[in-house]
């Protein structure tokens, strides 16, 4: 995949869309996370989840864990390699957070027995489920379906603060997240360690994010994340419910002070649907520079507001301030919204493409430079609006 070097990226020709560019190609040495070790699944040690179990100790499907927290809690030590199975059901749990990281080569994992393989004797979702039983979505600030609280973010937040750096070196699979304010999206504030996650095959839905990692400072002696364990989603459906100005089906913020050389996150085969942003990537307050790369994945913004509406919309690609500070790679990705990137108030968004990518975009707007323009509604894009049907 042709990369773009900072260096160049700042002295590049402005276009009001965007900024497509060639330079030295670095290699894909993490391709995309399918060479990413996170350990040999069948060395993994089970703790089950049933609300059939007698909640005792995990270790069958007859003494398993009647919640996902209590499961959590019980992973017995630091090094890894074990994996939570849940069988299909509605879990209303939210704020999971685990007790122990993972480890490099020995990552944990969180896996719904979707199809039966793990023997819960059912088949289909498990549902992580933040709503309120009685009262429906609850859509409020630092509620999701994983932990993270700013204490003081406004005068009813007087709890601890906590991040989601537990959740380090954590597989996530076969589930359907949804309820809260986030989904599958992890905030780590001000935590300055590395941070790495895999999540597959899960649908993801928050009111803000429906996926994500999100970054709030930096220590360059313990960089946010590993080029050799990005941050990875692969065929995961995620869509954010607000037009809130900085919502997206998925947020992610790096903290480096330039460019990484290689992608920090990695959007592998994925749906984004948002009434906002697809991607969505820093608030004006912040000053990192992020990395993401998108192959063969699908971003529906569903909002074509009028050309005098109010607001205007802010692109199916949302950048900082300084675009200099942002790189996306599309690899035959396909586009439709009101617009393509957002307006950079300093320097254009940087982008590099590969392969077929095509976009849809209002009248009025133009389709950045090197994309191909669909001729006509996109049919078969618009088709993956909804989630993929659970298979019984």
């Amino acid at each position: 995949m042709k990369k773009i070097f900072l260096a160049c990226a700042l002295c590049l020709t402005a276009f009001f869309f965007g900024t497509a560019a060639e330079s030295a190609t670095p290699g894909d040495e993490v391709a995309f996370g399918e060479n990413l070790h996170t350990g040999d699944p069948a060395a993994r040690v089970n703790v089950y989840v049933s609300k059939l179990g007698d909640d005792s100790d995990g270790k069958t499907w007859a003494t398993a864990y009647r919640s996902i927290q209590r499961a959590l809690d019980a992973v017995p030590d630091a090094d890894g390699g074990v994996r939570i199975v849940v069988r299909p059901d509605r879990y209303f749990e939210a704020n999971l957070l685990p007790n122990r990281n993972g480890r490099k080569d020995a990552y944990n994992e969180l896996v719904g027995d979707y199809d039966g393989q793990y023997g819960s004797g059912a088949r289909g979702w498990v549902y992580l489920d933040a709503s309120d039983p009685e009262k429906g979505f609850k859509s409020y600030d630092w509620h999701g379906n994983l932990r993270a609280y700013f204490q003081g973010w406004s005068p009813e937040h007087t709890d601890e603060t906590i991040s989601s750096i537990l959740w380090d070196r954590w597989i996530i699979r076969r589930v359907y997240a949804t309820g809260g304010d986030g989904g599958l999206c992890w905030d780590l504030l001000q935590e300055t360690k590395p941070f790495s996650v895999l999540v597959e095959d899960c649908v993801s839905i928050g009111r803000a994010f429906g996926i994500g990692a999100i970054f709030g400072a930096y220590d360059p002696k313990s960089p946010n994340t590993r080029d050799d364990e990005p941050i990875v989603f692969r065929r995961v459906w995620a869509a954010s419910l607000d037009r809130w100005g900085d919502a997206g089906a998925a947020f992610f913020r790096s903290y480096r002070p330039t460019l990484s050389p290689v992608p920090e996150f990695y959007l592998d085969d994925c749906t984004l649907v948002s009434p906002d942003n697809a991607i969505e990537n820093n608030v004006s307050e912040y000053d990192g520079s992020t990395h993401v790369a998108a192959r063969k994945c699908r971003m529906i913004v569903n909002n074509f507001t009028q050309p005098a509406g109010q607001p205007q919309m802010s692109g199916v690609i949302r950048t900082p301030n300084d675009g200099s500070k942002y790189l996306i790679d599309l690899e035959d990705c396909d586009m439709m919204g009101c617009k393509i990137f957002s307006d950079e108030k300093e320097n254009p968004p940087q982008y590099t493409l590969k392969g077929r990518n095509r976009a849809y975009v209002q009248f009025t707007h133009d389709v950045p430079e090197g994309m191909e323009r669909f001729e006509g509604w996109p049919v078969e894009l618009f088709q993956y609006m909804a989630p993929p049907e659970c298979e019984r």
